[in-house]
């Protein structure tokens, strides 16, 4: 099959993650990949969630949205037409997969709360957010450490996500807009810098695919996260 920009099959899409793209947020990321950019920004908060209040642990949640010219046509505003369910879905997996990479025991009686805002959209943006809603997380918390006096930096490992699919029966890497709009089968991959998996979504949309090509997603994800995690440890620990 051919791609997009002549791209192999194994091959992200060209990835920027630019720090500290925020002035006033304590962390910031502003991701560039491919088509699709995302501001990722991470907000401290001197409170906790009812549910978490007395438990000794912090907490990390996250909300999405999508500008209204970030699509090809403009979408109206979800503080107009109220909260959809896709978005629900999106900022729910994206403060999950970042939940899992904090030691909510260091962050007791504290929120972080990820913002991601789509400013361009050519599919990935949910793979985007977490990727650079990670470094936006890394930079908050280490902007307040020497404050908190923590030895260690409340970060248990990196974390990254990408997306995968089946694209006229080839496996691939990384799907854009319009490959992920006839896909076969869309799936996205959220893993850590030790290579364990987080949370996996995975959809047939024309038909069940097979053990064999899952296997063969499974293997396009590793090798696009490991360097993504290479990009974010580049990123945050330069110098």
């Amino acid at each position: 099959m051919s791609r997009n920009n002549n791209r192999k099959a194994d091959e992200l899409r060209p990835v920027k993650l630019i720090p500290n793209a925020n002035k006033w947020a304590e962390g910031s990321c502003l991701v560039e990949w491919g088509d699709t950019k995302v501001m990722c920004t991470a907000n401290l908060e001197d409170k906790v969630p009812l549910w978490v209040k007395g438990t000794g642990q912090g907490w990390v949640t996250a909300e999405y949205g999508m500008l209204p010219r970030s699509t090809e046509t403009r979408m109206e505003r979800e503080s107009k037409k109220g909260q959809q369910g896709r978005t629900q879905e999106i900022q729910r997996l994206i403060a999950r997969s970042l939940r899992a990479c904090v030691d909510m025991k260091a962050l007791d009686g504290m929120t972080v709360k990820i913002d991601c805002d789509v400013i361009q959209a050519d599919g990935g943006t949910r793979t985007a957010s977490i990727t650079g809603g990670f470094v936006a997380l890394y930079l908050a918390l280490s902007k307040i450490m020497p404050q908190k006096k923590w030895e260690v930096l409340p970060i248990t490992d990196f974390v990254a996500a990408v997306s995968c699919g089946i694209v006229d029966k080839v496996p691939v890497l990384d799907l854009d807009y319009a490959e992920d709009s006839h896909a076969g089968t869309d799936s996205n991959f959220v893993m850590n810098g030790r290579g364990g998996i987080i949370e996996i979504q995975g959809t047939a949309e024309h038909g069940a695919f097979s053990p064999e090509e899952y296997a063969e997603l499974l293997r396009l994800a590793q090798k696009g996260i490991q360097t993504l995690i290479h990009m974010q440890r580049e990123v945050l620990l330069k110098g």
